[in-house]
């Protein structure tokens, strides 16, 4: 009996990719023969880094591209723009391959779809071709849900029906779902340049009419930290994380520089603030060519580290971070307090949950002046908050043995991913 033959299809960013690698690893070590898709950009850049490091392996992983629409010279940094171009070239792209590969499960055909549901406009395309759909939610849950509740939020008022918000204020998304929001921090309206914003809100509007041919969805968060959300889905959006394998990562778009290690090897547990800049424009705030120039032996500058490792490292009191999910869910595996400077799409409801739900961590001091700057002593008296805060950081401990139970034998994540691996195991010839 032939394995089943899966299609990993990623948002083309790097904080999409890497979990769903993660997925893809777990689903190759359990008998499926996976393929994992990228844009040709994205492509190049995984394998590019990959031979920097001399490691080539990609852990029983094969790895295509297909087109995003865009010239190989121009920039992905507009996300607007980069929405509408794949959305216009990919679907086509997607089908050519699927067809080129075989559709079906026959023989070495594809017989499963698992995409990212930022990418569910290619569901209609599986299942027209005869090929099985899942959903893989890179977010939290609850950045999924109001998503789909788009509907609602229009209804209520909360905003308009091109994604903008209609009222100022606070809004809780349903019962019993936590945190309390802004309609002018949901992800639409944080995600880069205005102009763009309608391209991406029509992008989620495709995705939301197509989500229901997915016939599971899973998500990189763990039960306990969205209990709310995760009812508002019962048995259909499941989580199963924070995944992670003992793989080296070969998702990434950048050689990682793992010289950090040894300098974090020679401080004295609890000594080191971990800072993962999430922007250029972040970066320029804290002087990063100054820190550079004088770090020195007191401090260690690299351009891509490998997170997890430094998170796990004793020597790491607390986190300076943007709140991606992944960095999000990372440093609650790791029981790291987190101080949050959130700049981007789903940033700010990561915060909410960080510093109003979990209480792991606190938040900046945006500058009145309306820029935006945060003043570097802002962030020192922060960060000597966080780390004096010694029921902060016992909840942040409580949180990462959740998140280890959840993981371990007889955990909810690990049971949620082996029935997802018996579901696409089950789709054998």
């Amino acid at each position: 009996m032939a394995p089943p033959h899966v299609l990993v299809l990623p948002f083309p960013a790097q904080g999409h990719v890497i979990p769903m690698i993660e997925l893809s690893h777990y689903l190759a070590d359990h008998g499926v023969k996976v393929t994992f898709v990228n844009t040709e950009l994205n492509h190049r850049l995984i394998l590019g880094a990959l031979a920097t490091t001399g490691d080539t392996n990609l852990g029983g992983v094969n790895m295509v591209s297909i087109p995003d629409g865009l010239g190989d010279s121009a920039s992905r940094t507009d996300l607007g723009r980069l929405t509408d171009s794949f959305s216009k070239v990919m679907p086509g792209e997607l089908e050519k391959l699927i067809l080129r590969m075989g559709a079906g499960g026959d023989e070495e055909g594809i017989s499963w779809l698992i995409a990212d549901v930022n990418m569910a406009w290619s569901f209609p395309v599986a299942t027209r071709l005869g090929v099985r759909a899942a959903g893989f939610c890179p977010s939290s849950a609850t950045m999924f849900a109001t998503r789909i509740r788009i509907p609602e939020l229009i209804r209520d008022g909360v905003i308009d029906e091109d994604g903008r918000p209609r009222r100022p204020g606070a809004f809780r998304l349903a019962p019993g779902v936590a945190p309390v929001m802004d309609a002018a921090e949901i992800s639409w309206n944080r995600a880069g340049d205005p102009a763009g914003q309608p391209f991406i809100f029509q992008l989620i509007l495709r995705n939301n009419a197509a989500t229901h041919l997915a016939e599971t969805i899973v998500c990189n968060s763990v039960q306990e930290l969205e209990p709310g959300t995760f009812a508002l889905f019962p048995g259909r959006v499941v989580p199963v994380g924070p995944l992670s394998s003992d793989k080296p990562v070969i998702g990434s778009f950048w050689a990682q520089d793992a010289t950090c290690a040894t300098w974090l090897d020679a401080r004295p547990a609890n000594s080191v603030v971990y800072v993962a800049f999430g922007s250029a424009g972040q970066a320029h705030e804290l002087l990063l060519d100054r820190i550079r120039r004088l770090a020195g032996p007191r401090g260690c500058v690299v351009s891509w580290c490998p997170q997890r490792r430094v998170l796990a490292h004793p020597s790491v009191a607390c986190f300076v971070t943007h709140c991606g999910w992944n960095s999000t869910v990372e440093a609650v595996a790791s029981g790291v307090p987190m101080l949050c400077w959130p700049y981007f799409a789903d940033q700010f409801l990561n915060q909410r949950y960080i510093c109003d739900v979990w209480r792991t961590g606190v938040q900046v001091v945006v500058a009145g002046s309306g820029t935006g700057r945060v003043e570097r002593d802002a962030v020192r008296a922060k960060v000597e908050e966080l780390i004096g805060d010694e029921e902060l950081k016992e909840r942040a401990r409580a949180l990462r043995d959740v998140a280890r139970r959840a993981v371990g034998d007889g955990g909810s994540s690990r049971r949620n991913l082996k029935r997802f691996v018996d579901l696409v195991r089950g789709s054998a010839s």
